[in-house]
């Protein structure tokens, strides 16, 4: 009976240590890949969709926008991708509003390839996988939050591609502005998806803004 108690004891208390450890090396991962993450030369630019109104993007997507355009303009990669459908009542799409956002500031629309679909992370990955594939394009850099660019490259890997961030550094969703709730959130997300795969991204998949 008390070798027993010794096994249960010592079961909870590595379920306990786990608990902790897990949880700690997730936000360590997703807070150093924010602050280091830097795009490299590649195919093309995936800018992941964020809540738009009517046209019009959200200051979070529109940072995203604005940081696709300024890696395009460097020389990046030849080609934009942008990504995400419309929720209930939306008039218009999310890779409608930022082909057209990116067309008025000047990026020509012959580089600009809109994937109206996907409504969270993992189905805009596999949205805009689907679709650089059959153009054999390997490799992306994915423009999206600080905090959010360890979850959306993990995904991207998973799909074949080589992968590096850009991250939006501007806006209600950069790290100087969004703080620990954003951090907590997407280190939950990152390790629902690479402990549970597919069956864990709606559990704490990013909240559009």
């Amino acid at each position: 009976m008390f070798l027993l108690f010794r096994i249960v004891k010592r079961f909870f208390l590595l379920l306990l240590l786990l608990a902790i450890i897990l949880p700690t090396y997730a936000a360590g991962n997703v807070y150093l890949t924010a602050h280091n993450a830097k795009p490299v030369k590649s195919d093309a630019i995936v800018v992941l969709g964020a809540a738009q109104f009517n046209g019009k993007p959200s200051d979070i997507f529109q940072a995203r926008l604005i940081e696709a355009k300024q890696i395009y303009n460097q020389g990046l990669a030849p080609l934009i991708v942008t990504v995400g459908s419309n929720a209930a009542g939306d008039r218009t799409t999310e890779a409608a509003t930022g082909f057209n956002w990116l067309k008025k500031s000047g990026i020509s629309k012959r580089v600009l390839l809109p994937v109206a679909l996907g409504r969270d992370t993992y189905t805009e990955t596999q949205s805009y996988s689907k679709v650089l594939k059959e153009k054999n394009l390997k490799s992306i850099i994915i423009v999206t939050d600080e905090f959010h660019c360890l979850r959306a490259m993990t995904m991207a890997r998973d799909e074949g591609f080589t992968t590096s961030c850009a991250p939006a550094k501007t806006g209600p969703a950069s790290t100087e502005n969004s703080g620990f709730k954003y951090l907590v959130r997407e280190s939950g997300a990152y390790l629902a998806y690479v402990s549970l795969g597919r069956h864990g991204i709606h559990l704490t998949d990013q909240v559009k803004n």
